[in-house]
């Protein structure tokens, strides 16, 4: 990135950033990870939570962009990062890294110095709801957070969604700005591949959750796949 350029986008993205983290649209949700932020974890009693919405982040040149569902009550609602500090997390970098996708195999804290080359982690839901369950309106209330990422990443050219919850929230997204006149034509499955009108690649995979993942329901060679598949529609080269 040319100098000018890297500070116009760097201002950008500080502008989302903030507008984000004073979010107040949705007091059950803001309550709620206010609480958890009170009540803690056993385990992170001595820790300070950050019971804000959480921000996207990653390469503002990236091809990738990774769409999840809500922050972790006790991963990212505690860390303010996306996938940081709980399981899915744990899961999920250790892949994105072996593929050349980030730094570090393991996402502890916002200062880990983790970062991501050619990919960007967002969710359409950027506080954490109870029982992992966001309602209609909530998801709503967050749609335009999530168009101004989307719309600040020029360079992205493969979508991948993980879970239901994230890729009907892009397809609210995509039904919104005008790109797609039907969500019926789009469905979630594990594996699901679509060129989209703006002949940006859409994917799904099941999340990345625990009960994913302990499950057997998902496990690391499927989601390899997904993303080895997302990098060679990038264009990208391991």
């Amino acid at each position: 990135m040319t100098s000018s350029f890297a500070q116009t986008t760097s201002q950008l993205f500080q502008q989302i950033h903030q507008s984000i983290i004073t979010c107040e649209r949705c007091p059950r949700l803001r309550d709620y990870c206010r609480g958890i932020g009170e009540t803690k974890r056993r385990a992170y009693i001595d820790q300070t939570y950050w019971s804000r919405p959480v921000p996207g982040f990653g390469d503002p040149r990236a091809r990738i962009l990774i769409l999840g569902l809500a922050p972790g009550a006790h991963g990212a609602n505690r860390t303010g990062r996306p996938f940081t500090g709980d399981g899915s997390g744990d899961f999920m970098y250790p892949v994105l890294h072996e593929l050349g996708l980030a730094t570090k195999p393991r996402a502890i804290a916002r200062e880990d110095g983790l970062k991501l080359r050619h990919a960007w982690i967002a969710s359409v839901v950027r506080c954490a709801p109870p029982g992992d369950k966001p309602d209609p309106q909530e998801i709503r209330n967050c749609g335009t957070h999530l168009a101004a990422e989307i719309q600040s990443l020029p360079r992205v050219r493969v979508v991948v969604c993980l879970g239901k919850i994230a890729f009907d929230g892009y397809l609210a997204f995509l039904l919104n700005t005008g790109v797609i006149t039907r969500k019926s034509e789009y469905r979630f499955a594990h594996g699901a591949q679509y060129l989209l009108p703006n002949r940006l690649h859409l994917l799904a995979t099941y999340h990345p959750s625990l009960r994913n993942t302990n499950t057997g329901r998902l496990n690391r060679t499927m989601f390899t796949r997904i993303f080895l598949r997302a990098r060679e529609l990038a264009g990208l080269t391991v």
